[in-house]
């Protein structure tokens, strides 16, 4: 019984990370109507630190070395950091909901590249041609928006996220594969918070209007994306090829749009909606071992 319901959680696992990654963009533009990007991040942290360490302080897991601990740091400023950092500040810069998920849906073509050299994970030529499949996608998604501006900084800011969570993907499959994941995660939140709290003084008004769209979007981003699907990504890491893993982002954009459409009327039109067949495509194929 047991081994089958662990083969049906790791069939199912990757369905369910997609779907729930792709309610942080949705969640971020909720949240944005009511607070700067980097003060609502410092926000969101605190409470995920909170979280995390009365976990640590019930589970009692062990606690990472010096090395442990700086490396996730490095993994946690990554990941969470620039990655989370660029996308609220892409979504601040008027780039739909649907929209902020297409340059990291680049992803997995970085990833597959730097594998290829830091990890030593062979890429077969299906996968490659999967890879390639997925980038053309993603330019027939991005055909004809506007990268000048304020949608131009936006545009920057996704590609911030992009490099941030790929070298985020790799650093801790590489360095943090034996740190036990709520140790190490109270660890990169707590540099995250930090991170984002000195970025938001610095930089940002801190004016919060906690409204009841605001406090909801807050607890769903904090608990089900910060916990839940940052926790399903890391196992995941370590069960799958950095490429594979990777390559579940490439449907991020498609589901994202998908509900960007139903709850902002966010529209896409017939070459954008061919890009998104692309990418699902391109997963299937990246995800074959042959």
């Amino acid at each position: 019984m047991n081994r089958d319901f662990e083969k049906l959680a790791a069939r199912a696992a990757p369905a369910i990370f997609v779907l729930l990654w792709s309610t942080g963009f949705i969640g971020t533009k909720y949240v944005l109507h009511n607070a700067e990007p980097l003060t609502y991040l410092a926000i969101r942290m605190a409470l995920v630190v909170g979280l995390m360490a009365v976990i640590v302080a019930i589970a009692r897991p062990p606690w990472p070395d010096r090395s442990g601990v700086g490396h996730s740091i490095v993994a946690g400023l990554l990941v969470h950091g620039f990655y989370l950092g660029g996308t609220a500040i892409a979504i601040a810069h008027s780039i739909p909901a649907g929209l902020s998920a297409l340059i990291p849906g680049l992803q997995p073509i970085l990833t597959s590249t730097l594998a290829n050299r830091w990890l030593g994970e062979r890429v077969t030529p299906l996968q490659w041609t999967g890879l390639l499949l997925g980038l053309a996608g993603v330019v027939l998604i991005l055909h004809g928006r506007p990268m000048s501006g304020d949608a131009g900084w936006g545009w920057l800011a996704s590609g911030v996220s992009l490099v941030s969570i790929t070298l985020g993907t790799l650093y801790q499959r590489r360095y943090c594969g034996q740190i036990d994941w709520r140790t190490g995660n109270l660890v990169q939140y707590v540099a995250v918070m930090v991170f984002f709290g000195a970025g938001a003084w610095l930089f940002e008004s801190n004016v919060v209007h906690w409204t009841e769209e605001f406090v909801l979007s807050l607890v769903w981003m904090a608990v089900v994306l910060s916990i839940g699907s940052i926790g399903l990504l890391y196992w995941l890491i370590r069960r799958s090829a950095a490429t594979s893993v990777a390559s579940l982002f490439y449907l991020v954009p498609a589901v994202t749009a998908v509900m960007a459409y139903g709850l902002f009327d966010e529209r896409l039109d017939t070459v954008a909606v061919i890009g998104m067949v692309a990418c699902a495509a391109a997963v299937f194929l990246v995800n074959r071992r042959a």
